[in-house]
């Protein structure tokens, strides 16, 4: 059997650097031309499902944090990149975010209050391994989520999907490298991953990319 890389190899590309060419290239250019899922779809989730009390996971730059909560959100921050974790938390100063530099893959210990929602995007599909090895994160998030609360956020498939010739080329040259890890993620196996841990899933396949939102019962 093939050792599963560490987590640390998906996130090792968000350098502060490469996190202020984010929200160009992924935000408008790969989403609308590439993964075929215009980022206005996913802002629209984010602001449908996120709470006044609410965990991020996966931070990326903050953008939909900036754009999508209310003045007065209680609000938590939670990844591995130091990079991304301090860039974010700039973005939304202005709610006094607690930072947790955590592996998500790992058991969270350190965690001292839970959440009405938590919202994971574009992170799944950077986690190491098979789907049955990177979704033991949501059985790491569910005890950070208060009963009735909402785990949403959004990954790129790479099974049972039709990429264009653009997003095929890039999403090998990815997984070479090792910033996606993604060829054998299906729509299938994500929605088995959280009815084993939540109730009322819901996911939708915008072009190459799984929108999702789960209660917790």
């Amino acid at each position: 059997m093939e050792e599963v890389k560490s987590t640390h190899a998906g996130q090792a590309v968000y350098s502060n650097f490469t996190l202020k060419l984010y929200d160009w290239w992924v935000l408008e250019i790969s989403n609308s031309y590439l993964w075929c899922c215009p980022t206005p779809i996913l802002e629209q989730h984010f602001a449908a499902h996120a709470s006044k009390n609410h965990l991020d996971v996966g931070v990326g730059t903050g953008y939909f944090l900036e754009k999508c909560l209310a003045s007065d959100t209680k609000l938590a921050l939670m990844d591995l990149n130091t990079s991304s974790i301090e860039a974010a938390a700039a973005r939304v100063q202005h709610l006094a975010p607690k930072l947790y530099q955590k592996d998500i893959l790992q058991p969270i210990e350190g965690v001292e209050k839970t959440f009405d929602s938590i919202s994971i995007n574009y992170l799944l599909h950077c986690l190491p391994g098979p789907m049955s090895h990177k979704t033991q994160m949501f059985e790491h998030l569910a005890p950070l989520l208060n009963s009735g609360g909402k785990v949403f956020g959004s990954t790129i498939l790479g099974n049972g999907i039709e990429p264009n010739w653009g997003a095929r080329k890039l999403m090998g040259f990815y997984n070479r490298k090792g910033i996606f890890d993604n060829a054998q993620d299906s729509f299938s196996e994500l929605k088995l991953a959280l009815e084993r841990h939540f109730v009322d899933v819901e996911i939708n396949l915008v072009g190459l990319v799984a929108v999702f939102a789960a209660v917790k019962k």
